[in-house]
Parts: C-alpha cells; sequence; structure tokens
C-alpha cells in the first residue's frame, strides 16, 4: 500500500499514522468550536458548531471514510449522517463512528459532562445501523465473560455481578439515565439494595467509567439510549478492557425497514461488543465541559486549553493528552 505522498507503507502503520494525532485535532477543534456557545442554552447551534468543525478536520486527512455511525442520516443533513464519505479519499477506507457534541444540553446549561467523541476503524469493523434507540448493559475488565445478560433481570445481572466482585448487592453502583422510560429499570436495581448514579446525559462516558470503577465508583451501566453513542462507547470499552452488549430498538416496520437496508437482517439481534466494535479500533475524546473523564476547554487569555483521551484497541493504551493551542485566528477562522 502507498500512503498520499507515494511512499509504500504496511497498511497498519498507515492506519495508526491517520488514526493518532490526527484524530485528536478532530475532536479538539469540535471541542473548542462547541465549547464557544456552552451556557447559551442554544443546543442546536452548539451541536452544528461541534459538526461544521468535526466535518471540516475530517475531510482534510488522507483517509477514505466512510460514517457508519453519525448524528442522523442521508435526510438530516447537514448533520454528519450515516452514509456520508469524508476524507480526502487519498488513503485506507476506514469505517467512522462520532458524536460531534455528546451532552448538547450539557454543553448548552455549561453543566459537566459533555465532550466531543470519534471512533475510527479498519472498513468493516464498526456497526453499521441506522439513528435508533439501543438497549444497554456494560461492565469492567476482570469478570469472567458473561457474568451478566441483556436478557437477564436487573436483579439477576446486580446479584450476578455483586458474587463476581465478592460483594453483597449494596455496594453495587449502576449507572442510568435519567429517564422515565428507565422507572421500571430503576425501581428494580433500587429492589437489590445496590445504589444508582443517574445521569441527565453522556452515555458514552457513561460506560467508559464502568472501565474504571475504583476511580468512578461505577459497576455496571445499564439502560436505553442511542446507538450511535453504544457504538462509540463498545469502541472505548473494547480499548480498555470490560464487557458490553446492546440490542437495535427497531420498534417500527420504518425502522426495521431501515436497517435491513443497512445489512441488519435480524432486527432483534443481541450485539456482543466485538461485533459493535472489531479489527483494530481508535477512539479520541475531548472535554467541553468539566466533568469525571476529562477537563472542559479553558478560553484563557493567551491560549487555549484541551483535554483528550486516546483509546486503542491493539495495544490497550490509553493516552491522556494536555493541549496548548496559541493561534486564536486558526480556531476562528478554520
Amino acid at each position: 500500500m502507498s500512503d498520499h505522498q507515494g511512499l509504500s507503507v504496511p497498511k497498519n502503520l498507515v492506519i495508526e499514522r491517520v488514526l493518532s494525532m490526527e484524530l485528536v485535532r478532530v475532536t479538539e477543534r469540535a471541542a473548542v468550536a462547541s465549547a464557544r456557545l456552552r451556557g447559551h442554552g442554544n443546543e442546536k447551534a452548539a451541536d452544528q458548531a461541534a459538526v461544521d468543525a468535526m466535518r471540516r478536520e475530517l475531510n482534510r486527512l488522507p483517509i477514505d471514510g466512510r460514517v457508519v455511525i453519525g448524528e442522523g442520516e442521508r435526510d438530516e443533513a447537514p448533520m454528519l449522517y450515516i452514509g456520508e464519505e469524508v476524507g480526502t479519499k487519498h488513503g485506507p477506507k476506514v469505517d467512522i463512528a462520532l458524536d460531534p457534541l455528546e451532552g448538547t444540553t450539557l454543553c448548552a446549561k455549561d453543566m459537566p459532562g459533555s465532550i466531543a467523541v470519534i471512533a475510527m476503524a479498519e472498513h468493516g469493523s464498526l456497526l453499521y445501523a441506522p439513528d435508533v434507540y439501543m438497549d444497554k448493559i456494560a461492565i469492567g475488565p476482570g469478570y469472567k465473560k458473561g457474568v451478566v445478560d441483556l436478557d437477564a433481570s436487573p436483579a439477576d445481572n446486580i446479584h450476578a455481578l455483586a458474587k463476581a466482585k465478592g460483594v453483597k448487592p449494596h455496594e453495587i453502583t449502576a449507572l442510568i439515565m435519567d429517564r422515565p422510560r428507565h422507572a421500571k429499570l430503576i425501581e428494580a436495581v433500587r429492589a437489590t439494595g445496590a445504589a444508582i448514579r443517574l445521569i441527565t446525559d453522556g452515555d458514552v462516558a457513561g460506560v467508559i467509567h464502568t472501565a474504571s470503577a475504583l476511580e468512578t465508583g461505577i459497576d455496571i451501566y445499564l439502560g436505553i439510549g442511542g446507538a450511535p453513542e453504544g457504538v462509540l462507547a463498545a469502541a472505548a470499552l473494547r480499548c480498555v478492557g470490560g464487557q458490553m452488549q446492546g440490542r437495535l430498538i427497531l420498534d417500527s416496520e420504518a425502522k426495521v425497514e431501515r436497517a435491513r437496508k443497512m445489512g441488519v437482517k435480524d432486527p432483534v439481534k443481541k450485539y456482543e461488543m466485538e461485533e459493535m466494535a472489531s479489527g483494530d479500533v481508535i477512539v479520541s475524546a475531548t472535554g467541553v465541559t468539566d466533568g469525571g473523564l476529562l477537563k472542559g476547554v479553558f478560553f484563557g487569555r493567551d491560549m487555549i486549553t484541551t483535554e483528550t483521551i486516546v483509546y486503542r484497541s491493539t495495544t490497550g493504551t490509553v493516552r491522556r493528552i494536555y493541549g496548548e493551542h496559541r493561534q486564536f485566528e486558526k480556531f476562528h477562522l478554520d
């Protein structure tokens, strides 16, 4: 394989070159663009700023990329829609899953936990599915495969996890999105004696929190959220270890048909983490607002600072990158 300068480079090195600092720049730009609108109460404007910045940076990369998990589908442009092609076309074929601004409400209200996040993988490695809801369950590393299961009851999962961890159920903490649809789930989890941490948004970071339970206090993630966030979370969790399952919620004939056109043959299939994100995967996330995972963008008098976390599945590495950006004009004009 040749790179965009015509030099012969092994495939894995080309992918590594593309999916390292280049991805950091993509999420940094999206984070800075949306951070300018923190606390302004305009979710759409903040999201659009992140989308525009992310698309602009992606189209500069020497890749032949396809968005397989995005902000919406083709009829919802100008969002970064599912099926959109990005990059210069001079480079490796890659799949992309992204959320230019996860936690739009958090950003609009200047609340903790909003991030810009993207995953890239070799072509055919990420789940290609419509923008629908997904039922999810996730735990961190260190447990025997199959300790928890999406088809088991919340009580069974809590008790099984507690037994595997060597603790009582009341020592388990579950993270669940605070939504009316989760009322019965919350009731069932609390009936076991387990604690619950409720979040308003940000389930990508929520799933990632299970990977470092000693620091975050989160043992298990449960509930229904967006499928794009599910695939992104699976990609990140696979890089650092853990278990995750997800099932697309295709609750209408139209959704089933949309999924079928994308290659989803079984509308009730339970996806394992490795089926949602396989191959060589790299994930980059940059903080927009301060949160438990990352610090948000800081606008100083002389420079902008960012914090980014980068995961890679083949090496299991986690890198934290603190960026100092002194070229204000570049962030304003690009």
